[in-house]
């Protein structure tokens, strides 16, 4: 759980440095940490009642220590997640900026403004024949 925590920690202060590729690049290292909470939490369950009855202060100190884990994932989540508003605010502007069309700012030949963009004209196709 020590392992897992400080690879959480390194990532929320790797994002909120903006650091998103390396931040990217703990993923592996991660999930494969993840993987092992999960099956030591699944074995813990299912040996809480003997857990309990022979090391009752193990299992306070285990439940405190995921109490922590909780509050670091929640930090975590809001980091990733103010991350991912700012990412897809930045891709929106983008394509609107992108999208618009924007005349010549230039003269023409005669010294005159140019005409405003041609804007596209329908077709229309028989398909009867």
């Amino acid at each position: 759980m020590n392992s897992l925590l400080m690879a959480i920690e390194e990532e929320t202060a790797l994002v909120r440095a903006g650091k998103l590729s390396e931040a990217g690049d703990l993923q592996p290292r991660k999930a494969d940490l993840m993987q092992t909470y999960i099956a030591m939490m699944n074995r813990t369950r299912s040996n809480s009642v003997a857990l309990g009855n022979l090391a009752p202060d193990a299992v306070t100190a285990l439940r405190s220590r995921h109490s922590e884990f909780q509050a670091v994932l929640k930090i975590n989540l809001a980091v990733l997640s103010t991350a991912r508003e700012v990412a897809e605010g930045l891709v929106r502007t983008v394509a609107k900026c992108v999208g618009t069309i924007q005349p010549p700012k230039t003269y023409g030949r005669a010294g005159s403004p140019p005409a405003g963009p041609v804007s596209a004209h329908g077709i229309s196709v028989n398909r009867s024949l």
